[in-house]
């Protein structure tokens, strides 16, 4: 019998080789003529006659009155966990199996002849998958090159998602038998019961960024993705982005409903676009007014993410790694997390939706950077942190808050699917605070990465009904530095004298100052003079960093938080596990 490899790589499983996955059923008989002699050998003649019964590839249900007293004992053992469906020999590895389906696993265990004392039983080392941990089954058949249909039945195949530390990885488990009516009522058996898992998507609208971080989106998707989504049985609609809001476009005038989620393959700004685009659509569809005040709605539908950006903050917080598998594993095995979503609002007037936001340094250091997206990615990340470090000058700001314990509760109401306050209490006074700021973060969700591993704000979860405020003072640009480095170790970065931190449900921040610096005037004068440049920029709006993406306001800006308004594929974590990448520009 031709010996499958045990590799876990999905693409090997679909490439062209003499052994191919297909779902295409059995269509002709294998000869029986040589089958279960090595087994006749190993057993004892009294025992010829019940052997035959064992034939590695004879069908075997698990109603069958013909099983000998050690089959009824195994079967007891078995079913004490859950009621058996169907039972039969398959070979694992190069040895023969009593393999037993139920409805949540699949047991088996390697036949043994039996001691002339009986006690064979004893002996048996049982092992088993559960099947919520199954995302797939396959027919295996031997293809000769170039044979793209039909071939010599092997069996079927099962594939697990597994868990190893941080990471989940899709493993395969071959069960071997050339009997065309056994491996089709497991087929079936198996097939039916995977297709009761009710939170695991089918149909999929996928987004891929080709021009995110090092323009490797689209071979991620399709290398480490796509395979994987092909063995779930998962349809998927890829859309390629040609320019900067595409996917918003497509979200906001398309048809969604015959989609279970919807995924995004890129970084941060990919992101936060698709983000905004199901939570605004879902806004559009129940009819509110996106340039007053109101209360949102959460979004119907699901997103996953695939790492493929540089930094990969939300991504990392729900997987705790940049993995491209394990993300994929979360969308296919349908792990849902409900995450806590801001809106940013200017006048009135809904600008966006998003997870976090940066003013100051943050703005002013993203706003650099897309000056100069002719630089590779590396290159002008740390070019723009280098001058605006150089050009350090504090923000004149009023910043107003609502502490979390000041706040109106929010309670979701499940028949209009929204978050309504809580009449039983008052809403308090704002607390307003006017001074100088070089960096203000407020922050929904703890922004894991490889450079942050606790988290830019690891004080708060994904779903906890609270943003962090941090706001860094005016202080010396060392000291503001060591503030900085504070991120990439385990020392607490907010055990400075001029950092405050507070848990908060809203923000207001309205820039007061009216002069501050300019990199491109800078460069392009040669002589540059902090104290006398202006702050706002030609079209007259402040730079923010919102989820990496650069977002340009008038005026004052109101922040809001909105408990679990939007669904994730993916889980909660507590810190980022991938090793420690530092920045070499400070």
């Amino acid at each position: 019998m031709f010996e499958s490899p045990l590799k876990s790589n999905a693409r090997n499983a679909w490439s062209e080789s003499q052994e191919e996955l297909s779902e295409t059923e059995p269509v002709s008989p294998v000869s029986k003529g040589n089958r279960g002699k090595k087994k006749k050998k190993r057993r004892q003649q009294p025992q010829q006659q019940k052997n035959e019964k064992r034939s590695v590839s004879a069908p075997q249900l698990c109603a069958e009155e013909s099983f000998d007293r050690e089959d009824e004992q195994s079967e007891k053992r078995y079913t004490d966990y859950d009621e058996p469906i169907v039972r039969g020999i398959f070979q694992i590895g190069k040895k023969s199996h009593d393999v037993l389906l139920t409805s949540m696993r699949v047991t088996w265990s390697l036949i043994q002849p039996e001691t002339p004392t009986g006690q064979s039983e004893t002996l048996r080392r049982t092992e088993y998958v559960e099947l919520k941990d199954v995302f797939g089954v396959k027919v295996k058949r031997r293809r000769s090159a170039g044979q793209e249909t039909g071939g010599t039945l092997l069996g079927i195949t099962l594939f697990q998602c597994k868990k190893k530390g941080p990471k989940l990885k899709d493993h395969a488990i071959h069960f071997n038998n050339m009997s065309v009516d056994h491996c089709e009522i497991w087929f079936k058996k198996l097939k039916e019961i995977l297709s009761g898992f009710q939170n695991r998507p089918k149909s999929l609208k996928v987004f891929v960024n080709p021009a995110s971080h090092k323009k490797e989106a689209y071979q991620i998707y399709r290398d480490d993705v796509a395979p994987l989504f092909q063995l779930a049985d998962i349809k998927a609609d890829v859309t390629i982005t040609e320019r900067k809001g595409h996917a918003l476009s497509v979200l906001k005038e398309s048809n969604l409903d015959g989609y279970d989620g919807v995924v995004v393959v890129g970084g941060d700004g990919s992101v936060a676009e698709v983000a905004h685009g199901l939570l605004l659509r879902a806004q559009m569809d129940a009819g509110r007014d996106t340039d007053s005040m109101f209360t949102p709605v959460r979004a119907t539908l699901p997103l996953g993410l695939i790492p493929a950006g540089s930094t990969d903050v939300v991504a990392c917080s729900v997987h705790g790694i940049r993995h491209p598998v394990t993300a994929a594993m979360h969308i296919i095995m349908g792990h849902h997390q409900e995450v806590d979503v801001c809106s940013f609002s200017c006048l009135g007037r809904l600008l966006r939706f998003g997870f976090s936001a940066m003013f100051g340094f943050g703005g002013r250091t993203l706003a650099l950077a897309e000056r100069h997206r002719w630089m590779p990615p590396g290159q002008r990340r740390e070019f723009a942190v280098i001058k605006t470090l150089a050009n350090l000058k504090p923000e004149d700001c009023e910043l107003s808050y609502l502490p979390v314990k000041k706040v109106q509760t929010e309670t979701l109401d499940p028949v209009k699917n929204e978050y309504l306050k809580d009449d039983m209490e008052e809403e308090e006074s704002w607390t307003t605070t006017r001074g100088l700021f070089l960096n203000v973060s407020i922050m929904a969700i703890p922004c894991l990465c490889s450079m942050a591993p606790r988290g830019l704000a690891p004080n708060t979860r994904l779903n906890n009904g609270s943003m962090a405020l941090i706001a860094a003072g005016n202080t010396s640009r060392a000291e503001f530095i060591k503030h900085l480095k504070r991120y990439n170790s385990v020392n607490n970065q907010f055990s400075f004298s001029f950092v405050e931190t507070q848990t908060v449900w809203a923000v207001r921040l309205r820039p007061r100052s009216q002069s501050s610096w300019s990199d491109d005037i800078a460069e392009d004068n040669g002589e540059y003079d902090s104290k006398n440049t202006p702050i706002i920029s030609s079209e007259g709006a402040y730079p923010w960093n919102v989820d990496g993406d650069l977002l340009e306001v008038p005026s004052e800006l109101l922040i809001r938080l909105h408990p679990q308004l939007l669904t994730l594929f993916g889980v909660d974590i507590e810190e980022a596990e991938e090793a420690h990448i530092k920045c070499s520009c400070i």
